[in-house]
């Protein structure tokens, strides 16, 4: 059955902190013409600087996805990628006032809300999937990470990740299709551990970080004087910071297992970079940014040489 492209019916915007610069932008949504792919635009600068949202123009990974054109950079766009990728947008323009996406609540859920609302439309030129065709890879053997690529009619993908603390540990979660994407996948929350926090302020990150976009695992037992400086930190009561099941949060986790299936959402988000929808089946052992972006690099290259 032929496909066509899809692109959103009316414009919708969304607005927050970055997570990283903790920078409040607003970024909109808007319908693009066919084979337009998806496109960021700055439209805080002059001129507007216009960003094609491909594995080319990926200048960091560092606890986030960022693109850059003539010197410009769009960052944290992963979880964005994600619900455009998992709900099957091919075509859409992303502008943003400023430096970085909004963290919103550390999912895609509200992403795909504004997806769902706005609507689906049907464009009149035809779908080009990029069929994986032979077995690709990336891998760093001393880190353990493995990320491959095999031939497959649909898309789908298995997500292995492994951390010593057992609050986590070996976690494994999957996706058999796109349509599995918005229940399963898209509300999955970003994570942290408690002691990775304060280093990550310190290299002035995650300025925009929150107890409720993010899940905070708590390895070790939490005293009265970091409870003071945790709710000093981040504006709350201290009687509002708890820790229930090893996760420092005022919500609970959606899964058991949720952590891999954010694993698995950055890796949608990531791997759209590739410039196309993908018909293949991954495989994943503890993927990253910088893995998830340098196999959508070689599968780029594949799709410029056809």
């Amino acid at each position: 059955m032929k496909e066509y492209q899809t692109t959103i019916k009316s414009p919708f915007s969304l607005a927050g902190a970055g997570l990283h610069t903790g920078k409040y932008t607003n970024t909109t949504i808007l319908p693009a013409e066919a084979d337009t792919g998806i496109v960021f635009r700055r439209i805080d600068l002059t001129p507007v600087v216009t960003i094609p949202a491909l594995a080319d123009l990926v200048t960091d990974t560092n606890h986030g996805t960022t693109v850059t054109s003539a010197g410009v950079s769009v960052s944290t766009i992963e979880h964005l990628m994600s619900a455009l990728h998992g709900m099957r947008i091919d075509n859409a323009i992303v502008e943003v006032d400023g430096p970085e996406i909004p963290i919103l609540d550390g999912s895609a859920r509200l992403w795909v809300d504004g997806i769902v609302k706005s609507g689906v439309f049907t464009q009149n030129a035809p779908r080009d999937y990029y069929r994986i065709e032979q077995h690709i890879e990336w891998q760093d053997q001393k880190s353990g990470v493995e990320l491959c690529a095999e031939p497959a009619k649909d898309f789908s993908v298995e997500c292995e990740i492994v951390f010593s603390s057992k609050l986590i540990g070996t976690q494994s979660a999957s996706l058999s299709s796109y349509d599995e994407y918005r229940e399963g996948i898209s509300i999955c929350r970003t994570f942290v551990f408690l002691h990775e926090v304060e280093q990550l302020l310190a290299l002035n990150l995650i300025k925009g970080g929150d107890l409720d976009n993010a899940l905070v695992f708590v390895d070790k037992p939490l005293g009265d004087e970091e409870k003071s400086r945790l709710a000093a930190l981040y504006g709350k009561d201290k009687s509002s910071i708890q820790v229930r099941n090893g996760v420092l949060n005022t919500v609970e986790p959606f899964f058991d297992n949720e952590p891999a299936r954010h694993k698995l959402l950055d890796f949608i988000g990531d791997i759209y970079l590739c410039g196309k929808l993908l018909q293949g089946h991954f495989k994943l052992r503890c993927p990253g940014h910088h893995a998830n972006t340098e196999l959508a690099k070689i599968i780029r290259s594949h799709i410029i040489k056809q």
